[in-house]
């Protein structure tokens, strides 16, 4: 088994069954193979070597819901980044912020994680306080225009003691021309003196185990293989530490004696260590500045540091901004042709925007150009142990994926998307993908930006967004005609076969035999079936085939695409559109599209495998709002009264607590009432109801539940767009507005203090322990979200041209477009 895939065991999967659904007279149009086996939607496992913790105590990721992250701008040469390009030395240094500290920090590849957290402790007479949870914090965008829109990804903590008794304000970013975070902290003493402490938690090479260490008046270095870091203040530590995490760190003789009485200049053994080192006290207010260096080795680390203290604080932000002549975050924003445009759609006056600008390009490998991953964070990461390396959300799913680089054109980034789609082959599966013996053409469900499969299920949306995002390129003249024939044969011809052919995978453990549209999994990773959402982009994705066939003189293909994209929608309403579901009661018999089905028949759709705790319900209880994504794609109309009659359900807030899919939301201070939806009913991808994180030490739990996605409140503001945009003359400004009102502001509203949109916000159902989370707040499982913030652009564009900026003219052609 290839490093990174995922085993049947890590998974936590069941194997689907299928006694019990042939028993009950369900047709199996894609069965799987008899050693398949589904997984849980779980990206916090991975396969792999676990690190060793030596003498110290095991540590886990931190909080998921990130308030900031950030890194330099680096310019294109060619499309890839290099270091002759205008903007220099690149510079391949991520970071993120929770809970008022630096939290994981990658180096290297953007899922190579190298810092746990660092955070400064504090000292007084007979008392000590960390950040962490000891004080209240606010962040703020450093560099911002007159209205408030950021101009850069470099941020202000401000973190204030919950006693009074200091303040510390931290100024976080990196440098562009070294590999280097770079921290400013000022600590004011508001009752008496006190001492700052930096704790510095190593995770080199993405664990925390089988680090090594070494600890200097000058310097505080860990290092594990081909990798290290090295922290260096503007001052010298006057004490210092390297010790095992919860045996030797110190932290305990801080805690207790607001001091560290042994200081170990080196660990003995590999293990899980941290890093501490004393600043000078503080009467009133001091400064101090702090470079966290990277590199092959100590000394490779030790001198991106140290190039960056002498730079300074004021020129290395100058740099990051793109102040003057440097060319940083500023020219990114400027570049985008779009951007201003879609100011006046927004009721924030554009700060949302310009932030999910910043926060698509942030989350972009600089080793893959066009690497586009899903998020900068490990969902419940509290709660997930670091001693084998994992991704989390820091790696490529293509739906994501797709996602992102649309939002990026539709703010006009004419290089970004491009730099993506020239990436995507890295992520297909064709006959030399190592381990492969079977049907090639399709997408990696899951992957590292490398390349590296991690998860290898299929799921068809996935393979049929490349050739949507294809063919939206050269609509919008970003590649030429010639770039995107000639992807035609590559890449593109091979998918749509896929699509409209199927076949028998052998990678890893699966070895299924694949009938589209029957998907071994959803967009949601989690079920088998018939799905209206994956359908809609299948069918959508074959018609855009076929026209690039048609154009590519591939006759042939494009009568086998074109006819099968037909066939697909022909049957879409018998196999997904049931007319005697159950969800309102087994006497209450109602017409709506299903979730999934497991045949061909949606009056007998089976039975759902149990997924994250929850048992599997008969496949006409559970609804989601999936089915919307027919018109987005412009393969139903927005009339379509099977459309309108599953709305209705979808919108019925009196279903059973389980099943219930839509939750209204008010926010203080606003008038407006949002609509929020969930994944669909009986959903368990998230917290506990009792109170506790997902999947706590890789353990489901029936209590768990899948919360509010601010995902789907932009989607149902594309649909009442697309209802409004059928009118005769269209959508009018009022139409407009209203949309503007309710979903983009609620979007907004959704977005925490540092305009991240999470993936989820909690719902008021249950417990909001324990992080006391307010309604409408993002949880721990990952913020930001890059599809969340692609979905908010891209509404802010739908709404500018008015029309669904997702619309597949191919698509609209043959199907919601024909009268």
């Amino acid at each position: 088994m290839s490093k990174g895939i995922s085993s049947r065991s890590a998974w936590r999967a069941v194997v689907v069954s299928t006694v019990a659904m042939i028993a009950a007279g369900v047709a199996l149009p894609g069965v799987a193979a008899d050693d398949e086996v589904i997984p849980n939607h779980n990206p916090t496992l991975n396969a792999g070597g676990k690190a060793t913790d030596g003498p110290g105590m095991p540590s886990p990721w931190s909080y998921s819901a990130k308030t900031g992250i950030g890194t330099a701008y680096e310019a294109y040469a060619d499309f890839q980044f290099s270091d002759k390009a205008v903007t220099g030395k690149v510079s391949k240094v991520w970071f993120s912020l929770a809970n008022g500290i630096v939290t994981e920090t990658m180096y290297g590849l953007i899922h190579h994680a190298q810092i746990r957290e660092m955070q400064i402790a504090v000292t007084g007479n007979g008392w000590t306080a960390f950040e962490k949870t000891d004080t209240t914090s606010q962040i703020s965008y450093i560099h911002t225009d007159k209205d408030g829109r950021p101009l850069s990804p470099a941020y202000r903590l401000t973190n204030t003691d919950k006693q009074g008794r200091f303040v510390i304000i931290k100024d976080i970013f990196t440098d562009p021309d070294h590999q280097t975070l770079v921290t400013r902290v000022t600590v004011k003493a508001l009752k008496g003196p006190v001492t700052p402490f930096v704790i510095l938690d190593p995770s080199a090479a993405n664990t925390s185990g089988d680090d090594e260490g070494r600890a200097s008046t000058s310097t505080l270095t860990a290092w594990q293989g081909g990798v290290a870091l090295a922290l260096k203040a503007s001052v010298p530590f006057k004490a210092f530490n390297v010790g095992y995490a919860g045996v030797t760190d110190g932290l305990k003789d801080l805690s207790e004696h607001q001091q560290i009485f042994a200081q170990h200049a080196a660990t003995s053994t590999r293990g899980n260590i941290v890093l501490v080192g004393q600043l000078p006290t503080v009467a009133n207010s001091a400064t101090f500045d702090l470079a966290v260096g990277f590199g092959a080795n100590p000394d490779a680390a030790s001198a991106e540091a140290k190039a960056t203290l002498k730079t300074g604080y004021a020129r290395v932000l100058a740099n990051y901004n793109g102040a003057g002549a440097a060319v940083g975050w500023e020219d990114y924003l400027t570049s985008l042709s779009d951007l201003s445009s879609l100011v006046p759609e927004t009721q924030d006056k554009g700060k949302l925007l310009y932030a999910s600008a910043l926060m698509l390009k942030v989350q972009e490998d600089k080793t893959k150009a066009g690497g586009l991953i899903a998020s900068l964070s490990n969902p419940w990461g509290d709660s997930v142990y670091t001693d084998v390396s994992a991704t989390g959300y820091k790696g490529v799913w293509p739906r994501d994926f797709y996602q992102v680089a649309m939002a990026l054109a539709a703010m006009g980034d004419r290089e970004t998307p491009v730099a993506a789609y020239r990436y995507l082959p890295t992520v297909q599966v064709t006959k030399d993908t190592p381990g492969n013996t079977g049907a090639t053409g399709w997408f990696l469900q899951k992957a590292h930006v490398d390349g590296t499969p991690e998860w290898v299920g299929i799921q068809l949306d996935q393979t049929a967004m490349p050739i949507l995002l294809g063919a939206r390129l050269a609509e919008l003249n970003l590649i030429s005609k010639n770039e995107l024939l000639s992807s035609y044969s590559s890449m593109l011809k091979p998918a749509a076969e896929f699509l409209s052919r199927g076949g028998t995978i052998g990678l890893d453990w699966n070895h299924a035999t694949i009938t589209p549209p029957y998907a071994q999994q959803e967009r949601w990773e989690e079920q088998e079936g018939h799905s209206p959402s994956t359908t809609a982009a299948v069918i959508a994705g074959l018609a855009a085939a076929a026209d690039i066939a048609t154009e590519a003189g591939d006759t042939a293909g494009a009568a086998e695409f074109s006819a099968k994209a037909a066939d697909y929608s022909q049957k879409l309403e018998q196999r997904l559109f049931t007319t005697s579901g159950k969800v309102r009661g087994a006497d209450k018999p109602a017409s709506y599209y299903l979730r999934i089905s497991r045949s061909d028949d949606a009056n007998n759709p089976g039975v759902q495998d149990e997924r994250n705790g929850r048992v599997g319900l008969p496949s006409d209880l559970m609804v989601d709002q999936g089915f919307i994504e027919l018109v987005r794609y412009g393969v139903r109309k927005a009339d379509d009264p099977h459309i309108v009659q599953s709305l209705t359900v979808i919108d019925d807030q009196s279903l059973p607590e389980n099943l219930r899919v839509r939750y209204d939301f008010r926010f203080e201070g606003s008038d407006v009432t949002v609509p929020g939806f969930r994944r669909y009913g009986n959903d368990g991808y998230g917290d506990r109801t009792e109170g506790g994180n997902y999947s706590v030490n890789g353990q489901m739990h029936p209590s768990q539940r899948g919360r509010v996605w601010p995902i789907f409140t932009g989607e149902r503001g594309h649909y009442d767009l697309a209802v409004a945009a059928q009118k005769p003359g269209g959508a009018t400004q009022a139409d407009v507005d209203a949309i503007r009102h309710v979903y983009v502001k609620g979007m907004e509203l959704f977005a925490n203090d540092g305009l991240m949109i999470p993936e989820q916000v909690f719902d008021g159902i249950g417990s909001n322990q324990p992080h006391n989370y307010v309604l409408g707040e993002g949880t721990d499982g990952a913020t930001p979200l890059a599809w969340s913030h692609a979905e908010y652009v891209k509404l802010l564009r739908s709404l500018r041209d008015r029309q669904v900026w997702d619309r597949s003219p191919s698509a609209y052609a043959r199907f919601a477009g024909q009268n």
